[in-house]
């Protein structure tokens, strides 16, 4: 099982690009990450990352590799859905999510779905305040969301599944210039701030100590990336952990100095519930997608 756990760790600093943060998302030491990659490495004979500063990237094997560890980690997962007791259908699933979280969620419905077709899941939008209301009104089962703030109220669960850095994104034809320049000068697109995301993001950003160009207030962060890829300004977005417009020619994408703000992207659940066996697979699945 130590290879398994190797390979989630490989995932994960893949994933998170420095042995500091996967060692973060993991619960681990930085040494104890550092240590299971050089056995790795070691066992396959070969460098898996190039390492520059603090920060590590894949190299050219450790790329080759990547997928096939995914599989690996996915196919363990299935099997451990398989005698995880929700071969008993308990009526239909219903899991409020916010539009951010959609294709990690439906990604690994997909897989539960594959091992268990008889499941019958119902996934549902809304913002994050909107679906801890739909939680305790017993509408839905569970909810992917951002983190809430403040004191959990008794009897909700709260389930850490992946976190996702704040970066300011810009069209790739902009002139570079530091981040600090560019919120102040260039058109802002700002997220929603009375959402949760729009929050942090607003918080990052006075951590500049810039005032920023407002230009337009929008809802969707989707929405926002697809006005920076027209040129229209720039933003200050959560890297969303399935973001098509990761590696998009057309978009540059740039860490915020200094910014500590991560987005938590977590399950919320009553503590008791008769969909505990399937929301717990269905954590365990999103987190095994490193």
């Amino acid at each position: 099982m130590s290879n398994l756990r190797f390979m989630r760790t490989f995932a994960a600093v893949a994933h998170y690009g420095s042995f500091a943060s996967a060692a973060e998302h993991l619960a681990m030491t930085q040494s104890a990450v550092s240590m299971q990659m050089r056995a790795l490495e070691e066992e396959f004979d070969h460098a898996l990352f190039d390492r520059v500063g603090r920060s590590v990237a894949l190299n050219a094997m450790g790329r080759a590799l990547l997928p096939h560890a995914k599989q690996l980690l996915a196919q363990y997962q299935t099997m451990r859905m398989l005698a995880s007791g929700i071969e008993t259908p308990a009526g239909p699933v219903s899991i409020g999510t916010v539009e951010s979280a959609v294709s990690a969620l439906a990604a690994a419905v997909s897989q539960i779905k594959e091992a268990q077709p008889h499941l019958d899941v119902l996934i549902q939008t809304a913002r994050s305040n909107e679906l801890t209301a739909q939680l305790d009104s017993g509408d839905i089962d569970c909810a992917v969301l951002v983190e809430p703030t403040g004191r959990r109220p008794a009897g909700v669960r709260w389930t850490p599944l992946y976190r996702e850095s704040l970066v300011l994104l810009t069209p790739a034809d902009m002139k570079p210039a530091p981040a600090a320049r560019l919120l102040s000068t260039e058109r802002f697109l700002r997220f929603d701030r009375t959402q949760r995301t729009g929050a942090l993001i607003d918080r990052a950003i006075r951590r500049q100590h810039v005032k920023v160009n407002e230009y337009l207030e929008l809802s969707s962060i989707e929405g926002i990336v697809a006005l920076v890829r027209q040129g229209l300004g720039v933003a200050v977005v959560p890297m969303l952990r399935s973001a098509t417009w990761a590696h998009e020619e057309t978009l540059r994408i740039i860490p915020m100095p200094g910014a500590s703000e991560q987005r938590c992207i977590g399950l919320l659940e009553r503590t008791r519930h008769d969909k505990v066996a399937i929301t717990k697979a269905i954590a365990q699945q999103v987190m095994a997608q490193g």
